[in-house]
């Protein structure tokens, strides 16, 4: 599983053969990649804030995985999309989307859509990617990447994400004020037992402008033994 990232909470994942885009938003200051270089076998989206969708409109033909609000949001204003079982998904369900099985789990955070805030997308989620069909039989040879969306801490990082669902990696947003700080972050990345952790969200704008070192020390300070790439934009890691 190879994985690129773009700033901000923008993710390219390869999984064999099939290559998933994550929160497409370019306008961001890691990353010098024109999003028309990208051409994704399917598009999943988090959430509907102009941050994390402000560049689907540049995928249109492309699978799209996201709920039935957000679906039917991008439809409506972006063009046609392939979106997975013809209307999306949602909260706890798992797709099979090419090489990839694909779960969506909660976020703790909001959904409204236009500048407005007046359009609900429901629950915000994040998505567990992974080579092989999550089930309770623990599974060493599964690749399991972890998209945490935009989020604060929750307890289902450790109580279900981290022990059933298995992460080897995950990203988590690290810039404070809109999503966990570097403190609640490590808490998250100890909690969820991963081996690599990956910030996101953060230095896009003032508010969210942050050393990640803090994130570094955060995480040692919890005494997990997961590794910390902070990634260039543009960079990949072959999980």
């Amino acid at each position: 599983m190879e994985l690129t990232w773009y700033g901000h909470s923008t993710w390219h994942v390869t999984v064999d053969d099939t290559e998933l885009l994550i929160d497409p938003f370019f306008d961001n200051p890691h990353t010098d990649t024109d999003p028309e270089e990208l051409d994704p076998d399917y598009v999943l989206l988090t959430h509907g804030h102009a941050d994390h969708i402000g560049d689907v409109d540049r995928y249109e033909g492309s699978g799209l995985v996201a709920t039935p609000e957000v679906v039917e949001y991008c439809e409506d204003n972006f063009g046609e999309f392939d979106a997975v079982g013809g209307m999306g998904m949602n909260l706890g369900g798992t797709v099979e989307i090419g090489d990839a099985f694909v779960t969506m789990h909660r976020a703790d955070h909001t959904n409204g859509m236009d500048t407005s805030y007046g359009t609900s997308g429901g629950m915000p989620g994040g998505f567990i990617i992974s080579d092989t069909k999550p089930t309770q039989v623990s599974d060493e040879e599964s690749t399991t990447f972890y998209h945490a969306g935009d989020t604060g801490l929750m307890t289902e990082m450790r109580d279900v994400i981290g022990p059933f669902l298995e992460p080897d990696a995950a990203a988590v947003p690290v810039g404070d004020h809109f999503t966990m700080g570097p403190m609640q972050a490590a808490v998250a990345v100890d909690w969820l037992d991963v081996d690599h952790a990956f910030p996101m969200h953060y230095d896009t704008f003032p508010p969210i402008e942050i050393d990640t070192q803090d994130f570094v020390n955060e995480v040692k300070g919890t005494g997990s033994d997961a590794e910390v790439h902070v990634l260039d934009g543009d960079e990949s890691f072959e999980l």
